[in-house]
């Protein structure tokens, strides 16, 4: 008898998969190019701003995605988020300025304060629970898929043509996203019309306090990724290394088996586990990349910040899912990725800031950004500890 296929690994979960997959690719080809571009603008000093207020807007709309998802559905929020994307690419070229720049930057950020929130309770309803840590294991696989492909393609096509577009290679790969999703399944049951009263927030609506604990590890965590997204490139330039978006492509094809691995591993053991793991890894990495000084140093640093990340990821995402209630997931994505956003904004305004164009203090900040890791690994080791107790 012929045995039926792997439950999770349908049409379904495929498209969202691909939806991602271009979604992150449609934001993460500008990374590598924008740091330059704002320079070229006059903007040089203005550089942490560059991640900062993308994730500014993004931990602030985490709120209203989170009760968007809850009420008007999974499918047409993340099709706003990518909408936003489409919308931005456009833009850059027209609002050729450093404060015209800036808001976009401003506005850019509200797509992926959508679109994450939405995807992750969507996954969460197709899903079986005893599964969802592989689930959004292979889920963020194909998001990392995205993250690669992304600078490869931005730094390419900024090489042999221009950075405008660029700007409209990234829109159109946002509209392929939204094509994908009008193909999918809403999973919401009980639906409401939008009206402006579901904008409206009440306290209790931005923060899912039962998922407080990955909330902060998440934070802690990524504070480094947004120390990478400001440093990463000009530090790519100073080692010699012509492509810029280098640095991307190594350390998420490094993150990609790990990631599917790491989410299985964390339905068998444990996800405290597999998340202290992760930071006793990310630590480490951090540290490499701060005393490389040499390309195969670099490469080095590269891997093992994947593997941390490959690690951590699903993990936490598993996590918050497993701690949140199955009417508010929205909220708990939500909550999660206000942390998220708000340890890489941290992580790039405080970067930029020390930074000031001195090459010379990276690796004092990459140091800095493993303290914050390191801060949380004893966190969860505590965790650890106090689960041993409970469970005798």
């Amino acid at each position: 008898m012929t045995k039926p296929p792997h439950p999770i690994y349908n049409l379904q979960f495929a498209l969202v998969c691909l939806s991602s997959l271009l979604f992150s690719a449609s934001f993460n080809m500008l990374i590598p190019e924008l740091p330059s571009y704002l320079s070229s603008m006059g903007g040089a000093e203005y550089k942490g701003f560059i991640i900062a207020l993308f994730t500014l807007t993004a931990g602030i709309s985490r709120p209203f995605s989170g009760r968007l998802t809850d009420t008007l559905g999974r499918v047409p929020v993340m099709a706003f988020g990518s909408f936003v994307c489409f919308l931005c690419g456009f833009l850059y070229p027209v609002l050729g300025s450093v404060a015209g720049f800036l808001f976009l930057r401003l506005l850019h950020g509200f797509s992926t304060g959508f679109k994450p929130t939405a995807t992750a309770a969507y996954v969460a309803d197709i899903i079986p629970q005893e599964r969802w840590g592989e689930a959004l294991g292979f889920h963020g696989l194909c998001f990392s898929i995205g993250m690669a492909i992304g600078p490869a393609i931005g730094s390419t096509v900024t090489l042999y043509y221009s950075i405008d577009i660029l700007f409209y290679i990234s829109s159109a790969f946002a509209l392929l996203s939204i094509l994908i999703l009008m193909n999918m399944k809403e999973t919401l049951k009980e639906k409401q019309r939008f009206s402006l009263s579901l904008l409206k927030i009440s306290r209790k609506d931005i923060i899912a306090v039962e998922v407080l604990p990955a909330a902060f590890i998440t934070f802690m965590s990524y504070i480094a990724y947004g120390t990478i997204l400001t440093l990463i490139p000009d530090w790519t330039q100073h080692l010699g290394i012509s492509n810029k978006g280098l640095f991307f492509i190594v350390f998420t094809i490094s993150s990609l088996l790990m990631r599917f691995l790491a989410g299985r591993a964390s339905d068998k053991y444990g996800r405290t586990r597999v998340i202290t793991i992760g930071l006793f890894l990310l630590v480490i990495a951090l540290f490499i990349l701060g005393f490389a000084d040499t390309f195969a140093g670099f490469l080095c640093g590269s891997v093992a910040y994947g593997i941390a990340t490959g690690v951590l990821s699903p993990a936490l995402n598993a996590w918050t899912v497993d701690m949140s209630h199955p009417d508010h997931r929205g909220k708990a994505m939500a909550t999660m990725y206000i942390a998220l956003e708000a340890g890489i904004g941290l992580g790039a305004l405080l970067a930029g800031w020390f930074y000031h164009d001195i090459i010379t203090r990276v690796p004092l900040i990459l140091y800095s950004s493993a303290g914050m890791a390191f801060l949380g690994l004893l966190f969860m080791l505590d965790r650890l500890k106090k689960d041993k107790v409970s469970r005798r």
